[in-house]
């Protein structure tokens, strides 16, 4: 394998956005390990055609690919450097996806997570383009899953899923939120331009959103209430008041508003 094409001479701007954090993001060569992959998907939901792969700051080589990233996507390899998967972002969203990883980092920052990068959760969306030719919207997550001792991010796990059947309609809301117990929301709204962005229609509580996200994995009242520890009753009344605060008639329309208003 060509090292040269793993580590193009000239940068990604992408990639030049994350070097400007060398407290979070660690870009020294190191080898790692592949984490369990069993683990982190049951961390995220993905309401659609999805794939992963594992990325490694070091080099923003890519590996360990989920084998549906060559249908979805119509590829006739794996890619192996990260610069391959931006290609296929729309370029309209590029400045978008840029500006998305700034807003995770600087939040970082500000509510000094360094050594917590492990707990949250990174999403957004953004157009990729497909196996049929066109652009269509992906939902994508990203979690951390190697730190060093100083909580510098070694590795990172990416998910993207198609989620064109759910909506087209990009929120260009950055969420991160907490796993494994940490109970962290933030909701970032991009405007460009300095356009003023349209207010969120919907004010959901904590409690909603995480209700809401697990309704989008696809769980009963009753895992729901395990997860939770609420009764199911309870459940089935924040449910009950989730959609009429939604004005939506079911589930799956309750999903497709909360991708678009930036809830997921």
């Amino acid at each position: 394998m060509d090292k040269k094409f793993l580590t193009p001479k000239k940068q990604h701007p992408l990639i030049k956005v994350w070097n400007n954090y060398p407290e979070l993001l660690k870009n020294e060569n190191t080898m790692l390990s592949i984490p369990s992959i069993e683990r982190i998907i049951g961390e995220v939901f993905a309401p659609g055609r999805f794939y992963h792969y594992i990325i490694n700051f070091a080099d923003s080589t890519i590996y360990n690919h989920h084998e549906d990233i060559l249908k979805i996507h119509g590829l006739s390899k794996y890619p192996v450097h990260l610069k391959e998967i931006i290609d296929l972002i729309h370029p309209d969203d590029i400045e978008f996806v840029m500006e998305a990883e700034r807003m995770c980092m600087a939040k970082m920052i500000e509510i000094d997570a360094s050594d917590s990068l492990s707990e949250l959760k990174f999403s957004y969306c953004f157009r990729m383009k497909t196996f049929k030719g066109n652009y269509e919207l992906f939902h994508h997550q990203s979690l951390h899953t190697f730190r060093d001792e100083s909580g510098r991010v070694l590795q990172a796990i990416n998910i993207h899923t198609n989620i064109e059947h759910i909506t087209h309609q990009n929120s260009y809301t950055v969420l991160i939120s907490g796993i494994n117990g940490r109970e962290d929301f933030h909701q970032m709204q991009w405007k460009k331009d300095d356009k003023i962005a349209e207010p969120i229609p919907v004010k959901f509580t904590k409690r909603e959103v995480e209700i809401i996200t697990y309704i989008a994995k696809g769980y009963s009242a009753g895992k729901i209430s395990e997860r939770l520890n609420i009764s199911e009753e309870t459940v089935r009344t924040h449910r009950k008041n989730i959609l009429r605060k939604a004005n939506c008639k079911n589930c799956s329309e309750l999903i497709k508003m909360a991708f678009e208003w930036g809830y997921l």
